[in-house]
């Protein structure tokens, strides 16, 4: 399955540096969805990074096939674009009230052949192929990685621009654990005794996914299953549709 342009670079709009932005914050933080999670939501981002940095560490993965089109050290690539673009935006304030969230933040990224999604695959494979030892892109996804936990840790509630978005801090933590949640099962498949997303991560990547379904999911569906067949890692089968009705026209949910 071709990788969805979910974390590419920011295209958020420029915003000039101001002062009082820490006063602001304070008065916004209780109109925030999602900004008293934040916290929370950072530690185990925290402890999902550690976890890709875990299989990036072994030489033998690097060159292995993903759930995506891209290797291993090619979609390592696409997660360091996505930890840097994590620090961009935790300094970056918004000029409005948030106009998305943690889950309408994803409707905007279902699977789809465009220009846009071509140019960022191609974007990463340019990324992988600057380094050309993949050990240095090891490195330098620790270093990144390690600096957007501790950011997202330490981070004031606010509301944040990113990729043309205002979205609240709390909000910008959980897309950013989403995705690294989705993308550790993508990097892991092919990869004996690699360690498995935190119970706790895939969860969180459930409730994203029911709303973004407009229903419940199948009862037999773990949090597993449930990621995997939203994300359209796994087909839906014949009693999955049948389950659905109307709502499997949806899948998969995001890319």
């Amino acid at each position: 399955m071709a990788p969805a342009p979910v974390a590419g670079l920011p295209s958020a709009r420029s915003q000039p540096a101001r002062a009082g932005t820490a006063a602001r914050s304070a008065d916004v933080s209780h109109r925030l969805p999602g900004a008293v999670t934040a916290v929370s939501t950072a530690d185990l981002l925290a402890e999902v990074y550690e976890r890709v940095t875990q299989v990036v560490r072994r030489p033998e993965t690097w060159a292995r096939p993903t759930r995506t089109s891209w290797t291993v050290h090619e979609l390592l690539a696409h997660l360091l674009l996505d930890a840097r673009r994590a620090l961009v935006t935790l300094s970056t304030p918004a000029d409005s009230l948030p106009d998305t969230d943690r889950v309408s933040y994803w409707r905007g990224f279902r699977p789809q052949d465009t220009d846009g999604a071509r140019a960022h695959v191609a974007l990463v494979r340019a990324t992988a192929a600057a380094h050309p030892d993949p050990a240095a892109l090891v490195d330098e996804w620790v270093e990144t990685s390690r600096a957007a936990a501790h950011a997202c840790r330490v981070a004031e509630p606010d509301v944040l621009a990113t990729q043309g978005h205002a979205i609240a801090t709390g909000d910008l933590v959980h897309t950013l654990l989403l995705e690294a949640t989705v993308h550790l099962l993508d990097l892991t498949v092919d990869v004996p005794d690699a360690p498995e997303p935190p119970d706790a991560a895939l969860a969180e990547v459930r409730s994203v996914l029911v709303p973004l379904a407009r229903g419940p999911l199948p009862a037999g569906w773990d949090d597993l299953t449930a990621v995997l067949k939203g994300t359209g890692r796994s087909p839906l089968d014949d009693a999955d549709r049948a389950e659905l009705g109307e709502q499997a026209r949806l899948f998969p949910l995001l890319g």
